[in-house]
């Protein structure tokens, strides 16, 4: 997630370098090569490219308005993560009969594992990364033969908490109550998978930018006998305004994608380990996420 410091122009000018080169040859073809074939070109009024471009930023807004929402949707789906991950450890020592703490720490602890999975296997990751620390070898054994790791470790817990039921630790209500926060738990993975696998539609960005490069032709030749050799700094100020509008709007629609404009999943996950560590009263709690640089992970 892009946080609120100053992000690098090397940054930002490089995710439309392409874009960027192929408007200045267009530029430059318009005005050494306007006079050759000014006969057996029509002329283009100003207005055309004006009409063109309020429509394009019309359909750039609605895209941003679409990625955004997808982008908040994945940040709302991990805050409701982590209210539920304190609601668990808050849960368990109140529903639990005395004397469970080792079985406590453990189940809170394959939950910590639990939402570093989810967060790795929602970037194409194994989901396996560095699950020592929170699991056991047999239960990494049992995740290992999964294919959606975060499910394995969610009936993992689940199963522990229906032991603990039939072992008379816990009553029948509150084995409902522990229950419903896994679905909670359970939904919340569902819908975050629900974004990463749906997919934008691509022909909407193809089409977006085959009109912005109509755009710039079209723009190119009205200007190429009115402002001379600057139209190019013209093509590339006005192109590059929209080029940067469309790519936000692709990038912010794939909020698991391991990017800098992703949802911050790492950063989140810690800080639900540094939560429920201190309720457990561990001694070894880790620090807080720091940004790299001009983004959170």
């Amino acid at each position: 997630m892009l946080i609120n410091k100053r992000i690098p122009l090397s940054y930002i000018l490089g995710s439309i370098k392409v874009e960027i080169v192929i408007v200045t040859l267009i530029g430059i073809v318009a005005y050494f090569f306007q006079a050759p074939i000014k006969d057996n070109i029509p002329d283009i009024p100003l207005g055309i490219p004006a009409f063109l471009g309020t429509s394009i930023s019309v359909i750039i807004s609605f895209k941003l308005s679409q990625s955004y929402d997808r982008w908040w949707e994945a940040r709302k789906i991990w805050g409701s993560i982590v209210n539920d991950s304190r609601t668990l450890v808050l849960q368990l020592p109140s529903f639990l009969a005395k004397g469970c703490d080792k079985e406590i720490r453990k189940i809170c602890f394959r939950h910590i594992g639990w939402c570093f999975s989810l967060g790795q296997s929602l970037r194409g990751q194994t989901g396996l990364e560095n699950m020592e620390r929170y699991l056991s070898p047999e239960d990494i054994a049992v995740i290992s033969r999964h294919r959606n790791k975060p499910l394995a470790i969610l009936q993992l817990n689940a199963h522990h908490i229906a032991e603990l039921r039939t072992g008379d630790k816990m009553d029948i209500r509150s084995h409902i109550h522990i229950s419903n926060t896994l679905t909670n738990f359970s939904n919340a993975m569902g819908m975050a998978e629900r974004i990463k696998n749906t997919v934008f539609p691509v022909t909407y960005r193809l089409f977006l930018r085959s009109f912005i490069y109509v755009f710039v032709i079209t723009l190119s030749i009205s200007l190429a006998e009115t402002i001379g050799y600057f139209e190019i700094l013209v093509l590339l100020v006005v192109s590059c305004s929209f080029f940067l509008l469309e790519k936000s709007a692709s990038l912010l629609q794939d909020p698991f994608s391991n990017r800098p404009t992703d949802t911050p999943v790492t950063s989140i996950s810690t800080t639900i380990e540094i939560n429920i560590k201190q309720l457990l009263n561990e001694t070894e709690i880790p620090e807080p996420a720091q940004p790299t640089g001009y983004y959170m992970m």
